[in-house]
């Protein structure tokens, strides 16, 4: 059997389908960029989109389910051959995956003229197939450490077909329940592997580089607990959002992760932006689920659309930008170190994380707020694919 290295090689077709993170990534960066630019003038009454979704509820889908979906397939397929130690999804294969996830870009923007049922399953399609290919590789492989893995995978797909049938029901699908699936399958993939990596890769560099404290090893006995008390946290949100225990137990996760966060070490790592970002998006965890409960409690001080946006914008946008922008130095044969343009890149999603913040504290003054905030979401996406385009569209250079 050939090795992974042998398999990319073997392709000679485009080299951006010669590895599972090239064509997602800059897809997810382009289509980030790209649905921004069209929500900012949706905002702004001079466009009207022929999705069947309304305006809010394709911006939360085409994030969540969109941007997202393509992050997590290139992750997945990049990160699959070194768990299970089988072959990489290359070539024609992984071009056909890619062309389902812009066939339901394509549907749902345009899913106003169609049945919705269409819509829908076109757009389910690359979710489905990816479920099914890692599930393969997982299972023949025997790595059934990431079984957990495939199941939140599995729940994020859920999460957009409930998202399709809550829109199809002619409810708010942007605070639905599935929105709720998908976002809390998608921030319990950031604790269970964010917490695998982000400890690691501080130990890795500390070692190297400043002897002294180290994280506390992963997956000890209290990460464990609080994972497993986040996990209860976000099942009672997705089916009680609006009681007064899941604001507790949102609120008491939110402070287990941040224990959690703190055993890494993280303030040791603030020369390298490559790694002090991945600790600052993870505490966007814990902002997120504490925000969320506070949402609940004092809904008059806090919107829940504002709280959620600590998730998805601060954990989802900022560990997305910092695993991608770390995968593709790797594995395109740079070196592991953030320069000036990744930095920024990283600081212009910071402000538009704090910025939507302000806006959800400051409803009177929302209109700039959010526009602002898009612009710079537009500098973080667009920086991205500027930066790590050219090369994830080149071969990587021979040894």
């Amino acid at each position: 059997m050939s090795s992974t290295a042998e398999q990319m090689r073997n392709w000679t077709g485009p080299a951006i389908f010669s590895f599972g993170f090239r064509p997602f990534f800059l897809g997810a960066a382009a289509w980030a960029a790209v649905a921004m630019t069209l929500w900012i003038f949706m905002l702004a009454g001079v466009l009207d989109l022929p999705t069947r979704f309304d305006p809010v509820s394709w911006h939360a889908h085409e994030f969540l389910f969109g941007y997202l979906a393509a992050v997590v397939a290139g992750f997945i397929l990049t990160a699959v051959p070194n768990w299970t130690g089988r072959l990489p999804i290359v070539g024609w294969p992984l071009a056909a995956l890619f062309a389902l996830w812009l066939a339901g870009r394509l549907a749902v923007l345009c899913g106003g003229n169609f049945p919705a049922l269409s819509v829908a399953m076109v757009d389910l399609a690359m979710p489905v197939a990816l479920f099914a290919a890692i599930g393969r590789e997982i299972i023949r492989g025997r790595n059934w450490r990431n079984l957990p893995v495939l199941a939140m995978i599995g729940v994020f797909a859920v999460g957009n077909g409930v998202f399709h049938w809550n829109a199809a029901q002619g409810d708010y699908a942007a605070q639905g329940a599935g929105l709720r699936i998908g976002l809390g399958a998608v921030i319990m993939m950031i604790a269970v592997i964010g917490g695998r990596i982000v400890p690691s890769f501080t130990r890795n560099w500390l070692v190297r580089q400043a002897p002294g404290r180290l994280p506390v090893p992963p997956m000890q006995r209290f990460d464990k607990a609080s994972l497993l008390l986040l996990l209860v946290a976000l099942v009672a949100w997705v089916l009680a959002p609006l009681a007064v225990l899941t604001a507790g137990l949102l609120i008491a996760a939110g402070l287990a992760q941040a224990i959690r966060l703190s055993r890494w070490a993280g303030e040791r790592t603030l020369a390298e932006p490559l790694l002090w970002i991945l600790h600052l998006a993870f505490a966007f965890v814990p902002l997120g689920a504490v925000a969320v409960g506070v949402s609940v409690l004092w809904p008059d001080l806090l919107s829940a659309a504002g709280a959620q946006h600590l998730w998805m914008a601060g954990a989802v946008g900022l560990m997305t930008l910092a695993v991608m922008s770390r995968a593709t130095l790797g594995h395109t044969g740079q070196e592991l170190t953030a320069g000036w343009g990744t930095l920024a890149v990283y600081l212009c999603m910071l402000v538009a994380t704090l910025v939507r913040l302000v806006a959800a504290l400051w409803p009177e003054g929302a209109e700039p707020l959010l526009h602002l905030a898009g612009l710079a979401w537009l500098g973080a996406f667009g920086g991205f694919a500027a930066l790590y385009g050219p090369a994830m569209l080149r071969a990587r250079p021979a040894r």
